[in-house]
């Protein structure tokens, strides 16, 4: 084929791909109007903006069309995925349905930090009347508490418990709620300090989440349940799951979730730096999976020493647990030492039956993971 038919069919062809990209464009904003609409009608009657069966129906619906027609389904999923994503931030930008119109005002301790400033923000799109208290605002704590239907305690751990023990004067009905990471504390507190309705809650995100959509919130019993339910009823209006666990195993879980990652996390990114690791070389050489590792020890990096050292130092009985994890490391590492292979294959076979059908899962999970990991490699 003589070269300028090649380039005149070439040019063609790539004329039909930016014709068919731009009607998929003009599709997707169609789309993303409907979706709007949905969000806005959701929300007059207090419907959670995630439908998980849905969006299970639609993945399943589409994934057998995809393949009916010769198309890969995992890709189809993906974008669809991605779509529905944006759909859920474009449902997430308008206001929501208030669930207790009755309430009649909702304090924030806090609410100018980076987790306060969410809750206020969420609560005012709601339509409820915020107030916001910061350390300068205690010479007014008894007017500010005065007719507060919701006092919500959104300060850094090492400061909770003597901001909980300053809220004595609270009104009878008052909810009273903390939103640390830690919860036996701050619980036993509260119920001591305060005669009405007690919750504590966790909020399993960080301050840089776009909605709360497909977010859990982990709420630990205190006092008089049912005074408070509306209350996790307007968080799970908001998009958020709501996980119910006794306080003392929150925390046994969180030794585990947060507190030994975050310190095994710190100890690499430590080790990293005092072996003099060439971290643009790690970059450029590491696979999709190891980057992603690398970018989660970073992102730990690029956030405040303050907040980590309080989670980290916020229990005593943390330093058994990250003492054991260190003992069983030192254990793997002498079998590595002593060339003995067959006690590590042991061990491993072990750990993979414990896991079970979520080692399957979690491979299956980690595989789209790694590819979105890999399309942001530069």
């Amino acid at each position: 084929m003589e070269k300028h038919v090649f380039d005149e069919k070439l040019a063609g062809l790539r004329n039909e791909i930016d014709d068919i990209d731009s009607q998929l464009v003009n599709l997707l904003k169609k789309r993303r109007t409907v979706t709007t609409k949905v969000g806005a009608l959701k929300n007059e009657v207090g419907m959670p903006i995630y439908a998980p069966e849905r969006e299970e129906a639609l993945l399943t619906k589409r994934r057998q069309q995809a393949q009916e027609a010769g198309l890969n389904p995992d890709v189809i999923e993906d974008v669809l995925r991605r779509l529905m994503s944006d759909s859920y931030l474009s449902q997430d930008s308008s206001g929501y349905l208030c669930v207790n119109p009755d309430c009649k005002k909702i304090v924030v301790i806090g609410g100018k930090g980076q987790l306060g400033k969410i809750f206020v923000d969420l609560f005012t799109r709601s339509n409820y009347q915020v107030e916001i208290m910061e350390q300068e605002d205690w010479c007014n704590s008894e007017t500010i508490f005065t007719n507060a239907s919701v006092v919500i305690v959104a300060v850094p751990i090492r400061l909770t418990t003597t901001i909980i023990q300053r809220l004595n004067s609270l009104p009878d009905e008052c909810i009273l709620a903390d939103v640390t990471s830690i919860k036996e504390s701050p619980l036993y507190e509260m119920l001591k300090v305060h005669k009405g309705p007690v919750v504590g809650l966790h909020p399993m995100f960080g301050p840089d989440v776009a909605s709360l959509v497909k977010q859990t919130v982990i709420a630990c019993e205190g006092r008089q349940p049912d005074s408070y339910q509306w209350l996790l009823q307007q968080i799970e209006v908001w998009g958020a799951k709501i996980y119910p666990v006794d306080a003392s195993a929150h925390d046994q879980a969180m030794a585990m979730v947060q507190v030994m990652r975050h310190f095994s996390t710190i100890a690499y990114g430590y080790h990293l730096m005092t072996e003099g690791a060439d971290i643009a070389q790690l970059v450029e050489m590491s696979s999709p999976i190891y980057r992603l590792e690398l970018i989660m020890v970073g992102r730990l990096f690029a956030q405040s020493p303050v907040l980590y050292s309080d989670i980290i130092f916020s229990n005593a009985d943390n330093i058994h647990m990250m003492k054991r994890f260190a003992y069983r490391f030192l254990e793997l590492l002498e079998d590595v030492e002593m060339g003995d292979k067959d006690s590590f294959i042991d061990m491993f076979n072990q750990v993979s039956d414990w896991f079970g059908d979520y080692a399957g899962e979690f491979l299956k999970e980690s595989k789209s993971m790694l590819l979105k990991a890999n399309e942001l490699k530069k």
